[in-house]
């Protein structure tokens, strides 16, 4: 198992390294000069020139990758083009919104597709887990966006429970903080839930038929505690894969929706780098981004291998 792990942050560690050469590449081939958006259509060339040797950009392309990549792995993410800010506690600063975000909305997640997942593999072959099979499914169509907009006119426009757009500092009002998070977070986690209750009821139903399962019933427990006991482990291993795969997808569909509702996230950080070609900007979020969805898989074949003996006996 110690070697599995080791093997694995090494290839964590060469993914990372390929993702920031991939990165870089893509950034720098993309068309237009950032020196002459921020100058403007009436700068001369002399002018684009003497900025472009100021933020370095008339190096070799070598060059500006290693300092890049060395500022990074020392915490220096480099001075936004536009802000003239260090893109550092830039990003620092959004992901005080980003990550409570997609946190919050993965615990509504679980708390909305466990217990309905399970109530649906117990009761498949009645009208109750049909019902909750073909709500499943009807979530699955909804966009997280079109969701966001249906609840905001619900919830924040009609019945003005919650702020339509904006957020409060967690320094500020934390209770005004989760109210300003909690529209979005349902939007994407209630969609991301309608995925889970699939998997979580075909990986229940599977174990059911299970020997293990048999054996515990014929010891004395009742259905409910060998499902329990037994059951929810071995179900779950399947699941953790896929809620592995809900993570990456719950932060980029956070990125859109803040968007929606206005929220000071990654995502209209995003949006604004790339409308002012501010590539350093755009390309250490991307980066991030990046470095998030290959940490998560990391950790979710960790994850995987904790939960089944199988694999940690092969390892």
């Amino acid at each position: 198992m110690a070697f599995q792990v080791v093997w694995r942050l090494g290839l964590l560690l060469l993914s990372l390294l390929a993702a920031s050469i991939l990165v870089f590449l893509v950034m720098n081939v993309l068309p237009g000069n950032p020196a002459a958006v921020i100058l403007g259509t009436q700068a001369t060339p002399e002018a684009i020139r003497t900025l472009e040797q100021q933020l370095g950009l008339d190096q070799p392309g070598i060059v500006r990758y290693f300092e890049w990549l060395g500022g990074m792995l020392t915490g220096d993410f480099g001075t936004s083009y536009i802000q003239h800010l260090p893109v550092g506690p830039l990003i620092g600063q959004r992901l005080a919104v980003t990550v409570p975000l997609a946190a919050y909305a993965t615990l509504i997640s679980l708390v909305v597709s466990v217990p309905l997942g399970i109530v649906a593999a117990l009761n498949y072959r009645n009208w109750l887990g049909t019902l909750i099979s073909a709500l499943s499914v009807g979530g699955l169509s909804i966009p997280a966006f079109w969701a966001g907009l249906l609840l905001a006119a619900l919830f924040a426009v009609k019945l003005r429970w919650f702020p339509v757009i904006g957020f409060v500092p967690w320094s500020q009002n934390p209770l005004q903080s989760l109210q300003s998070l909690t529209l979005p977070a349902l939007a994407l986690g209630l969609i991301q839930a309608a995925v889970l209750v699939r998997y979580i009821r075909s990986a229940v139903i599977e174990v059911q038929g299970e020997d293990f399962l048999r054996t515990a019933r014929a010891n004395g427990l009742t259905f409910g505690q060998a499902i329990w006991r037994h059951g929810l482990r071995n179900a779950a291993i399947p699941v953790v894969t896929v809620l592995g795969l809900q993570l990456t997808s719950l932060l980029v569909g956070a990125i859109v929706i803040e968007n929606v509702f206005a929220l000071p996230g990654l995502g209209l950080l995003l949006f604004q780098s790339i409308s002012n070609r501010d590539l350093i900007t755009v390309q250490d979020l991307v980066m991030v981004l990046t470095a998030f969805v290959l940490v998560v898989n990391f950790l979710t074949d960790l994850g995987y291998r904790l939960l089944d003996p199988r694999l940690r006996a092969t390892s």
